[in-house]
């Protein structure tokens, strides 16, 4: 009796989250689906079109290099923040988390006021010799996208490695030095087996919205960056109206983003066992 009390129970709190899948996932994405097949042809019409595939390629570059170089500013100011004292760590953190509050329109338009061809930084180096309209083009470069991007996703990183690294045991690192390791051995050798799970998880999650980004990218550098967020856009805007390959675009989009994660989750799942 107990045992089916306890799977009713169950059954009771998942019900939430089930209704919340099928409204906000489930749906949406069947009724894309239904319009990609709407028209027939469309995702042969969208593989056929090379602009696809130099998105994709873009997508899965920016997708990787970006939250690569989060993970490791990331780790870093973990390792930082894991020193103080918790209430300094607390502080440090609401400050770090900031970034997240803000949407990608806002951190475009940031990065263009301090970065841009009449940025404060970019005017502030014009003094010392460099030239404006090199240092300003950056930001609209895919380097500067990456940039901009990083910007909310080291918060995330941060927030997901931090309690693996604060409830780490530094006495292992103490005796890897005593034994002769050097600082970075020990850390390679004896820390990063351990947080392994979280950087993996804090890599795919960051990968994903990397990968689906859409506001910073369309602020910062419009179509000049092919990557699939902005091919999908330039099916839907006014120079373009062919909505059953918009869609098959978004389905990819999706499934890149659903096997990141389920590559996250598989590996620490079997990181657990």
């Amino acid at each position: 009796m107990s045992t089916r009390v306890s799977s009713r129970a169950l059954a009771a709190f998942a019900t939430p989250g089930a209704v919340l899948i099928g409204l906000f996932f489930l749906l949406p994405v069947g009724a894309v689906l239904a319009g990609a097949f709407a028209e027939g042809g469309a995702f042969a019409r969208l593989f056929a079109d090379p602009v696809f595939w130099n998105g994709l390629r873009g997508t899965l570059v920016l997708g990787t290099a970006a939250p690569l170089f989060s993970l490791i500013v990331g780790f870093c100011v973990a390792l930082a923040l894991a020193r103080l004292k918790p209430g300094l760590r607390t502080a440090t953190l609401i400050a770090i988390s900031l970034p997240l509050t803000f949407s990608g329109l806002i951190v475009a338009y940031g990065f263009i006021l301090l970065l841009g061809r009449a940025g404060f930084v970019t005017l502030l180096l014009a003094q010392l010799g460099f030239d404006p309209a090199v240092v300003g083009g950056f930001i609209y470069s895919p380097l500067g996208l990456g940039l901009a991007y990083s910007y909310y996703l080291v918060p995330r990183v941060v927030l997901i490695v931090l309690p693996a690294v604060s409830n780490f045991d530094r006495t292992q690192l103490l005796a890897a030095r005593s034994l002769g390791a050097s600082r970075l051995g020990a850390l390679r050798d004896v820390m990063l087996p351990q947080v392994m799970p979280s950087l993996v998880a804090a890599f795919c999650l960051t990968s994903a919205v990397a990968v689906g980004a859409y506001g910073t990218a369309l602020a910062l550098v419009g179509t000049q960056v092919n990557i699939l967020p902005l091919v999908l856009y330039s099916k839907i805007s006014e120079t373009g109206s062919d909505l059953p390959a918009a869609a098959a675009a978004s389905l990819v989009l999706v499934a890149i983003c659903v096997m990141v994660i389920a590559a996250g989750e598989a590996f620490g799942s079997r990181r657990r066992r």
